[in-house]
């Protein structure tokens, strides 16, 4: 038998089935986000039980989590994301204290006990300039594609400062520094260091490792390195940063 998660996030939806004997991964799936959801996220988890030759009969427990999931009324439950994001940090690194998860629509601090359960957590709100839409606006901004932000990073001499906290304000400052000159290699520095800043906030002075990086966020050359200069720890990106929900969802499907 095998159990599913399903991560309706608010730019991506990922699915990961995993074989119940032994909590493996047997397929996982990831696409964008839509107006047809329900129907999207039931079309990848349709995608992924054909990659893996499994029959929907044979799925136990289906458990829905992310922005979105409330809408997934296909899925047996739904576990929010802070659980999850736990389930699936913990199931790829064993003795992590704390997990930073940037998505596309926010921001979260999730701190773990020793036995790997969540103490508690801080989250930003979704106007604050410290996402992933962020990240896109300012890319739009100086004409680079998302992946680009961390190669055009790496050629800042003099990180811009940036300060605003909400998005459309710090998207009227960037248009703002660019008419006096400011380099696309220092924008983008300083947005990634805005973003670290923002995390580092809601740290404060409590701050255990190991720190684990998830979300699309991650992926982004970069911010791992501008978050651990930020937090003054060292900062690893997840194995698989966009799945871990849907990972601990599975996990969390399985009852462990």
């Amino acid at each position: 038998m095998f159990n599913a998660g399903v991560d309706a996030g608010s730019r991506t939806i990922k699915v990961v089935l995993m074989d119940a004997a032994n909590n493996r991964v047997v397929s996982s799936g990831i696409c964008g986000q839509g107006v047809r959801q329900t129907a999207i996220a039931r079309e990848l988890f349709n995608k992924a039980l054909f990659e893996a030759g499994i029959k929907r009969k044979d799925v136990r427990k289906i458990v829905a989590t992310g922005y979105g999931r409330d809408a997934l009324n296909w899925a047996d439950t739904t576990v929010t994301e802070i659980t999850c994001q736990a389930y699936g940090v913990k199931h790829q690194a064993p003795g992590v204290r704390t997990v930073i998860d940037i998505g596309g629509q926010d921001s979260k601090l999730i701190r773990l006990d020793k036995n790997g359960a969540v103490h508690d957590f801080a989250m930003n709100d979704r106007c604050a300039a410290g996402t992933g839409r962020f990240l896109e606006i300012v890319a739009r901004r100086l004409e680079l594609n998302l992946d680009d932000i961390g190669a055009a990073a790496k050629k800042a001499a003099r990180p811009a400062k940036v300060s605003s906290m909400c998005v459309v304000f710090a998207e009227t400052e960037i248009v703002g520094l660019l008419a006096a000159g400011e380099s696309a290699g220092n924008l983008a520095a300083g947005v990634q260091n805005s973003i670290a800043r923002r995390i580092g906030d809601m740290a404060g002075a409590r701050l255990e490792g190991p720190i684990v990086f998830t979300g699309g966020v991650a992926l982004i050359g970069g911010m791992r390195s501008a978050l651990s200069r930020t937090l003054k720890r060292p900062v690893a990106v997840a194995a698989d940063p966009q799945l871990t929900g849907a990972l601990g969802a599975a996990i969390a499907a399985g009852g462990q």
